[in-house]
């Protein structure tokens, strides 16, 4: 009999999958996966359920309800002054996990070269292995994981097909600048590279600091994907229900590849999305604010305690150097931190090809104030 040869040899469970069943196994306070412990605005819940009820529970179209589309684009237009069309620019699709998956997979061919950035969301690399590319990692260090993009412009070659950019970034919490897009964007043009634009975190930055999204910049707009998420911005991350943003013809080409994935996404959720963006905005402008206040407790709970807080710009994630409490290497401390104290935390390192020393860990602050005080105070006896 032939060995079954897998395509994904080397691909193991998620950590994500891990650190949450040693959370319950361990009955710990569970700060890894990133998910929000608190429920769905009440009027998005309540018209989500006015559509079921009404019937409204057949296909949408592939591309996404023109209702939904229209308010996406009223939205990007407030958020960022950029105008795009609904019908060319825009496809409603199921997560930004097949955001992420049909772009890379509308742009990678065999043996293109994708440059992306460590520490990296797990999704990237496997969707870029599946379409015949290869990536190619650039470290970013502890504790500021700033781009430096001298190192970027030197891995550029005549295989280089893409760029993948998150900001704002998971798991570190910080943002790309003006600078950084100005600096991408050279490189883009003058490479004829593409972009793909992870911007799930949009409306989650902290200290008045701007989110710098592909989409102010048109140049680099031209030639990119920007993928969005509404379960990050509505608390409804099981819903599975996000968005992306391209110029007409790499629309076009996505849209080909998203009709035999998903098809189209949860109609329900779409007329009640469409509903909360119109009669709701000032949720997604209050949004900064609700998460900044999140992390202040948590970062004030801590200040007594032996770990070194690194600065959280945007996102929901704060990270944590505990070199100065334990010498184990950041798996066996997540690892110890779940069973020995109770509160389950995400090592950064499987977020990396190559191996780092750095001694940091994540902790989501999407939490109820009393969760958040439960757990620092267990982290402050250490």
């Amino acid at each position: 009999m032939s060995v079954f040869e897998s395509k994904l040899p080397e691909l193991k469970t998620s950590i994500f999958t891990e650190m949450s069943l040693m959370a319950s196994e361990y009955d710990a306070i569970n700060l890894s996966q990133g998910f929000p412990e608190f429920d769905t605005p009440e009027f998005l819940k309540n018209s989500i359920q006015n559509a079921i009820e009404s019937g409204k529970n057949q296909y949408a179209p592939s591309i996404g309800l023109p209702s939904l589309l229209e308010q996406v684009a009223l939205l990007i237009e407030r958020q960022y002054a950029t105008k795009v069309k609904a019908q060319d620019n825009i496809t409603i699709t199921s997560g930004a996990t097949e955001a992420l998956w049909g772009a890379i997979h509308t742009l990678v061919r065999q043996d293109d070269e994708v440059i992306i950035f460590d520490p990296a969301y797990d999704s990237y690399e496997p969707a870029v292995e599946l379409a015949g590319g290869i990536c190619r990692h650039v470290t970013l260090n502890a504790p500021d994981y700033q781009v430096d993009w001298d190192v970027v412009s030197q891995l550029i070659n005549k295989n280089t097909r893409a760029i993948i950019i998150n900001t704002p970034h998971n798991p570190t919490g910080t943002l790309l600048s003006e600078k950084d897009l100005q600096q991408l964007q050279n490189l883009v043009v003058e490479n004829e590279l593409y972009v793909i634009s992870d911007e799930v975190y949009e409306f989650m930055t902290f200290d008045n600091f701007r989110h710098e999204s592909v989409l102010r910049y048109p140049k680099l707009f031209e030639r990119a994907f920007v993928v969005s998420s509404f379960g990050k911005t509505y608390h409804c991350t099981g819903w599975k229900v996000g968005y992306i943003c391209a110029p007409k013809l790499l629309t076009q080409e996505f849209r080909k590849i998203h009709q035999y994935v998903t098809f189209s996404t949860f109609t329900p959720a779409q007329i009640g999305i469409s509903s909360m963006l119109q009669n709701h905005p000032q949720h997604i402008t209050e949004l900064s604010l609700f998460y900044q206040e999140k992390r202040d407790i948590l970062s004030n709970a801590l200040k007594k305690s032996r770990f070194k807080i690194l600065p959280s710009k945007g996102t929901y994630f704060l990270l944590l150097d505990y070199q100065a409490i334990s010498n184990l290497n950041d798996i066996e401390f997540c690892h110890w931190l779940t069973k020995k104290v109770g509160v389950a935390a995400i090592p950064l390192s499987p977020f990396y090809k190559n191996t780092t020393k750095d001694k940091v860990i994540r902790l989501c602050f999407a939490k109820n104030e009393s969760t958040l005080l439960a757990a620092a105070e267990k982290l402050c006896q250490l």
